[in-house]
């Protein structure tokens, strides 16, 4: 086998490791901040961290075996290794991104649940008058 063929495949075992090692972790403590969420609904939450995971999963092998076509190819060890990194760079910049969209789209699903159970505003007690603008006259010379 040539050297391509042995950078592939180490740069699909590290990226596929990389992969499993950040699902299992998101799916381990994100379980508390989407039982959160859904405000201790622990059924939707489980079920919804499980669907995380795959679509996690489903990106993130689709991204890898894409991100595998493209870029140089190594001639000499020095440049297998700069090409790896690369790799792998963005892998960990996609599961990166990946994690603050998932973050963020969860935080505004709890604020918004948080809102719906909130207790309606209090009616005002007293109303202030409207404030009478003061005119200021222009000089003639400025108009």
């Amino acid at each position: 086998m040539n050297a391509t063929v042995w950078a592939y495949g180490f740069y699909l075992a590290v990226s596929i490791a990389l992969t499993i090692w950040v699902a299992r972790t998101l799916h381990k403590n994100g379980r508390i901040f989407l039982v959160d969420s859904f405000l201790g609904n622990e059924p939707l939450a489980d079920s919804v961290n499980h669907l995380l995971v795959v679509g996690f999963y489903l990106v993130n092998a689709g991204f890898v075996t894409l991100a595998l076509k493209y870029g140089e190819k190594a001639a000499d060890l020095q440049q297998g290794i700069e090409v790896f990194s690369t790799k792998i760079g963005l892998v960990l910049l996609v599961l990166g991104c990946m994690h603050f969209m998932n973050l963020y789209v969860f935080s505004r699903m709890r604020k918004r649940a948080l809102l719906a159970h909130e207790p309606p505003p209090v009616r005002p007690q007293a109303f202030l008058a409207p404030v009478q603008a003061r005119v200021v006259p222009i000089a003639p010379g400025l108009a």
